[in-house]
């Protein structure tokens, strides 16, 4: 199964104008390519618009706590 890859730019974006459901779907798509049994790669690009990854993770234990830390100021 494919990664799933998360813009941190992007969510972070959406954290900004408060989107909760934009936020919602994303972490949703997240969770059920985890329970699928893919990964979720957190990505932030760089100017050149390469990609660069600096966390994965694998179980859902993992995605609360992520959903947690991006939802903790908005709801």
């Amino acid at each position: 199964m494919e990664d799933y890859i998360i813009d941190v730019r992007q969510i972070e974006e959406l954290q900004m104008i408060k989107d909760v459901p934009a936020l919602e779907e994303i972490l949703q798509r997240a969770k059920v390519n985890l329970v699928r049994g893919g990964q979720v790669a957190l990505v932030r690009p760089d100017v050149l618009g390469n990609q660069n990854r600096f966390d994965t993770f694998t179980t859902l234990d993992e995605w609360a706590a992520y959903r947690k830390n991006v939802l903790k100021y908005l709801i």
